[in-house]
């Protein structure tokens, strides 16, 4: 029998030998310029207006809205997991609540604000954000105030806005984040804070750069906000629209945005590379939305994916894109997660 015969391979360069970098589980995660910590992460929590709901929504999957009552039990078994940070949505189902301004919004007795109070109470060291938007609040399912034509009233609608941000953060919230992308929001909630004299203590999380798409249909059933009539095309920014994304991004800080937030994330990785370079100074925050989430759910559930293992790789590549911070429905996974050994 004759013995192999092999080519002599003579590599010209040492260093394009690279397995041994990363061969062990221990060395892949030192390949990892950033890891994932529980500190990162922020879980959104829809609180309706019934104090005993506890409601599953089918198209987010593990994902409830709440009344006051119930959340706070819920949030207790996640703050021992080390929950640091929420973000709340406030969701009115009552008859007749809803208006053309969203009068509901910072309504005193209202979900939000009783929300705020009773998760400060219980947990004092628990951050909460707020999210500052009428969509959830408005007869016509719109961010703002509406002229007659059905189009965004643009002054009248950050004077709102505003008005619901400081509401806001009177009742306790240690952030506010308008994510309604209506021109001026964020220097008008930047200076309602001041005049409030709260503005030393209130962190403005803006949604900087956020898209118009097709990611949103499980959270406006989450959150019944879904537009009446129309579209947000005219004051969201189209998908293609890199331009106008730096844009926002720089007129945001210019206007006070302590932090900034990219929505949707995974089809949006470059906008968040950007915001990172033109943003370096501030936290970058990234919301991995309603779509993105159940989009993995679905695929875990025809064996396309393993769950957990698409997960990690979702929001590594959110690190990678430059987010320190992320808005997340797998929380409560991570939180369990990120105390076993991590997949590599």
């Amino acid at each position: 029998m004759h013995s192999a015969e092999y080519l002599e391979v003579r590599p010209t360069e040492i260093s394009s030998i690279l397995q041994g970098g990363y061969n062990h589980p221990l060395l892949r995660s030192w390949q990892h310029e950033r890891q994932l910590t529980k500190d990162m992460f922020i879980f959104p929590l829809f609180v309706t207006d019934n104090e005993d709901d506890e409601d599953d929504i089918p198209s987010l999957p593990n994902i409830k809205r709440f009344g006051v009552k119930k959340l706070i039990p819920y949030v207790g078994t996640l703050v021992r997991k080390g929950l640091r940070a929420v973000i709340l949505f406030g969701v009115p189902l009552k008859d007749g609540v809803k208006d053309p301004v969203g009068t509901a919004a910072d309504d005193p007795d209202g979900p939000v604000i009783q929300a705020i109070k009773a998760l400060k109470s219980a947990y004092p060291q628990l951050y909460i954000m707020c999210d500052v938007c009428l969509c959830e609040y408005t007869s016509h399912g719109h961010c703002g105030v509406l002229y007659e034509d059905g189009t965004i009233n643009t002054e009248v609608s950050v004077q709102r806005i505003a008005a619901v941000a400081v509401n806001y953060a009177k009742a306790g919230a240690n952030s506010v984040a308008p994510s309604d992308m209506i021109d001026g929001r964020v220097r008008a909630i930047k200076q309602g804070l001041i005049n409030a004299g709260l503005a030393h203590k209130t962190f403005v999380m803006s949604y900087s750069a956020k898209f118009s798409g097709n990611l949103y249909g499980p959270f406006r059933d989450a959150a019944c906000s879904s537009p009446g009539q129309g579209d947000r095309k005219c004051y969201q920014l189209p998908s293609g629209g890199r331009g106008l994304a730096r844009r926002a991004l720089t007129r945001d800080i210019s206007e006070g945005a302590d932090g900034i937030l990219i929505k949707p994330s995974t089809f949006y990785l470059d906008i968040v590379r950007e915001a990172s370079d033109l943003c370096g100074d501030y936290p970058v925050g990234c919301y991995h939305v309603s779509g993105e989430y159940a989009m993995l759910h679905a695929a875990a559930e025809k064996g396309v994916v393993d769950l957990k293992t698409i997960a990690f790789e979702a929001h590594y590549g959110f690190l990678r894109a430059g987010a320190r911070i992320i808005i997340s429905y797998f929380t409560p996974e991570f939180l369990e997660w990120l105390d076993e050994p991590i997949p590599m």
